[in-house]
């Protein structure tokens, strides 16, 4: 019987919390791994695998009508010089396409790319779907090349698919590494005491949305199940500065960051803000959690789980 949702990518910070809150909203969840992964809910069953190839996924299809795809290993500075890295990001997009094209039952998909790497610098009006694509970064690229092979698929074989493109994502659960968030980072160094690096001014501009907000819309878009192939930014629809950022994150801690400015990098984006309108639109969705509730919780998580 397939009415198990797939998440790949469940291990990760987003994958996570997808799993667990799909389980926790009554719904069998296969999360999938490449390595051996605890979950809390006992809804759901981990399947480890490389999942490079269509066989790791088709006999998980029969038993699934939604993936969710939400893998991701790479950002726009661990691929900056080395465009080979995105090749290997998407081999699993294109194994899981292989699979469901071929697949005995109809499995809709919904992918998580990216609204702060596809569209360019934008310093006039906010970013909408139907924008051209302008990545600066071998990532932003990659998740180009995911969406366009996602479009060929859902043309040719009737697949129902869903993309969204979320802002810079953050929460409790997310573990500082480099080049994977900000504030993580910066989290981290307030708890440690270290100087954090800021790559330029600190004038970026960026959206921050909260990741209990995104679930939020990916439960309304398992919901709706709309047919073909729809694209929607997911944000918070407020954007604030890096040094803006870190002012609030001082005022969250207590604990202000030492800063250390280091010249900016040519894949980073100046300012770009994709709007949200289409999503409240279709699905009904509004962002719950601003920007110092959400940064007051995740500090919270941070000073009893570090």
């Amino acid at each position: 019987m397939n009415d198990a949702i797939l998440v790949l990518g469940a291990s990760g910070f987003i994958g996570r919390h997808l799993a667990e809150s799909f389980a926790a909203a009554g719904n069998m969840v296969i999360a999938a791994t490449r390595h051996a992964t605890t979950f809390t809910h006992p809804g759901i069953t981990n399947v480890v695998s490389p999942f490079d190839l269509p066989e790791h996924f088709t006999p998980l299809l029969s038993r699934c009508r939604w993936v969710i795809h939400a893998a991701s290993t790479s950002t726009p500075g661990s691929s900056a010089a080395d465009p080979l890295v995105e090749v290997d990001m998407l081999r699993p997009t294109l194994a899981l396409l292989c699979a469901l094209q071929n697949a005995s039952t109809h499995c809709h998909l919904l992918y998580l790319s990216s609204g702060g790497t596809l569209y360019g610098d934008r310093a006039g009006a906010n970013a909408q779907e139907h924008d051209p694509l302008m990545p600066r970064s071998y990532h932003g690229a990659g998740k180009a090349a995911a969406e366009c092979f996602i479009r060929a698929w859902a043309e040719q074989y009737e697949g129902t698919a869903v993309v969204l493109r979320p802002s810079n994502v953050f929460g409790p659960g997310q573990q500082p590494r480099a080049g994977f968030g900000i504030i993580p980072a910066a989290l981290e160094r307030a708890l440690d005491g270290e100087a954090i690096t800021i790559w330029g001014d600190g004038s970026v501009v960026r959206d921050y949305l909260h990741v209990d907000d995104l679930t939020t819309l990916c439960h309304a878009v398992v919901a709706k199940q709309t047919a073909g192939l729809h694209v929607f930014n997911a944000s918070s629809g407020t954007g604030i500065g890096v040094a803006g950022l870190l002012d609030v994150i001082d005022a969250v801690t207590g604990r202000p960051l030492q800063r250390v400015y280091a010249p900016g990098r040519v894949v980073d984006i100046q300012k770009i803000l994709p709007d949200n309108a289409a999503a409240r639109a279709a699905f009904g969705w509004q962002p719950q959690i601003n920007l110092h509730d959400g940064l007051q919780q995740t500090w919270r998580w941070f000073t009893t789980h570090r």
